[in-house]
């Protein structure tokens, strides 16, 4: 499965990684291993890096699955890092079904210090 990810229970942060082909099927597995891991907490923030996924195979229904389901908090502060266009949509339509469900702390960024800023000092930088 091309994603991993570490638990920082001191800073209260997920840092999830997305690297290679990325599927609707991986973001689900994803998903159920952080729901299996002990230190996971749906308060925590999370910091998803896909800068390195080369080729994303997911649709807008596999997208709006995806969103449908979410195991962190509707408070949480979420960080998406993109580094191609093509994923910029992908996660700009993840964040649009978010909202639409009322989760209020996504940001995408482009800059990994801006969004670790973001996600851990609370800034409203976006």
């Amino acid at each position: 499965m091309p994603a991993y990810f570490r638990i920082d229970k001191e800073h209260k942060l997920v840092m999830s990684t997305i690297y290679g082909v990325f599927t609707l099927a991986d973001g689900l597995a994803h998903q159920e291993q952080l729901l299996k891991d002990p230190d996971f907490d749906l308060n925590f923030s999370q910091l998803l890096d896909c800068a390195h996924v080369t080729k994303a195979e997911l649709g807008p229904d596999d997208v709006r699955r995806l969103a449908q389901r979410s195991i962190f908090s509707s408070d949480a502060r979420r960080a998406i890092l993109v580094a191609s266009d093509s994923v910029f949509g992908l996660a700009r339509m993840f964040v649009m079904f978010r909202e639409a469900l009322g989760e209020k702390g996504i940001r995408i960024f482009h800059s990994l210090d801006e969004a670790l800023y973001w996600v851990l000092d609370g800034s409203s930088a976006a």
